[in-house]
């Protein structure tokens, strides 16, 4: 029996440290992606899109993918002007970080992929840690 848990333990360990390190490839490719898309339009002004959608966090991994998907196409057809950098998802509500020429951007992406756009900000600045040293 200590046999059988040891060897469910290290392909556990495996498995689970392949599955860490897969993603943490995926958010360096990511990453990259962003920083040489971003790169190309630095006067992209910064926006927080607050998107009420009862049920958000219920919704599947398949769900996310669609409306991911669905917000990429829109993203393509519209052009570097606007750029969709990340979102939370909340139980009932999905904040999403955008960089636009202005709101109407925004606004037209939301209706081209029928999201809501509840609450367009633009934000100033971002501070993290590193800002109090």
């Amino acid at each position: 029996m200590k046999t059988f848990q040891s060897t469910f333990s290290l392909l556990f360990l495996i498995m689970f440290g392949s599955l860490s390190v897969f993603a943490q490839g995926q958010d360096v490719i990511y990453t990259k992606m962003a920083k040489e898309k971003l790169a190309d339009n630095p006067d992209l002004k910064t926006y927080l899109i607050e998107r009420e959608i009862p049920g958000a966090g219920s919704l599947s991994s398949e769900d996310l993918r669609d409306i991911s998907q669905k917000s990429c196409s829109v993203i393509e057809d519209m052009g570097p002007q606007i750029q969709w950098i990340h979102s939370y998802v909340t139980k009932d509500k999905v904040y999403c970080i955008y960089k636009a020429e202005n709101k109407e951007m925004i606004r037209e992406h939301a209706e081209k992929g029928g999201f809501p756009a509840n609450h367009i900000t633009e934000l100033s600045t971002v501070i993290n840690p590193t800002t109090a040293r």
